[in-house]
């Protein structure tokens, strides 16, 4: 059965999507290196249906990125992942697979009553230190010492989320994120399902921390400014020097990408 959970993530702020996706460019080039992390492949308008939005399709390459017995119980090829989204703010459906098996399918919406019934609400508070293991603490992305010099908005402390919702004059929003894991492989699905729920928690709450950290860099930006640096950084992320001159997929195949 696929393991469901639902964390809510409380956001202190109405510009989300800029600081969103601002993040996200960020994090994509600080989790890629030397043949590991993410690659663009596309970042472009969609318009289907009466939905538009910005699709996105980028690979994960995770062979660093996941504990020892995964790596040596994973199949040849199933630590890469693609993940394709349609963006449409504030909606936004994304699914992700692994290897040609689509062994891994991760999906955010449909859920039926059942389903919905067995879903676990996990609770993200991004003030809490509590939450962060010492290893994966950055002062510089604590959301309880962090004061934006441009809104006045932080640190998080105390009681916040109760302080915000008792306070109209302070825009706030919370974001929910709901995320199925299925793993369709023996011996191996209660495993990876479990630890990727785990890891899934972890991204949420360390990745929002860092967007509300970052606020002073991206609070002036404009959706032009965020698409000029989406740009920007796939460029940068095609280039050996972030990337690595190598995917992670080329070094297991032995076939060097020369043609950028």
């Amino acid at each position: 059965h696929p393991l469901v959970s639902e964390p809510p993530v409380l956001k202190p702020c109405d510009w989300y999507q800029v600081g969103q996706l601002y993040t996200v460019a960020e994090a994509s080039k600080n989790e890629t290196g030397g043949g590991e992390g993410v690659e663009v492949i596309a970042n472009e308008p969609y318009d289907e249906n009466g939905e538009k939005g910005q699709f996105t399709h980028k690979i994960y390459y995770l062979q660093s990125k996941v504990p020892n017995y995964i790596r040596k119980l994973a199949p040849s090829g199933s630590l890469v992942l693609h993940e394709k989204a349609w963006n449409a703010y504030p909606y936004c459906r994304t699914s992700e697979s692994d290897y040609i098996h689509a062994a891994l399918g991760l999906t955010v919406h449909g859920l039926d009553e059942k389903s919905w019934k067995a879903t676990e609400v996990v609770n993200i508070d991004i003030g809490d230190n509590s939450a962060i293991a010492e290893k994966d603490y950055k002062e510089e992305y604590d959301p309880t010492l962090f004061k934006s010099q441009k809104t006045g908005r932080g640190p998080l402390k105390g009681d916040w989320k109760k302080e915000l919702t008792n306070n109209p004059s302070c825009p706030h929003m919370c974001a929910y994120k709901l995320v199925t894991v299925e793993f369709k492989m023996f011996g191996l699905q209660t495993m990876v399902e479990n630890f990727i729920q785990k890891m899934e928690r972890r991204i949420f709450t360390h990745f929002h921390r860092q967007l509300f950290c970052l606020l002073d860099k991206w609070i002036d930006l404009s959706m032009d400014d965020i698409r000029n640096m989406e740009d920007e950084t796939k460029n940068e992320l095609d280039k050996g020097s972030v990337r690595g001159p190598e995917t992670a997929m080329e070094k297991a195949s032995g076939w060097t990408n020369n043609w950028k």
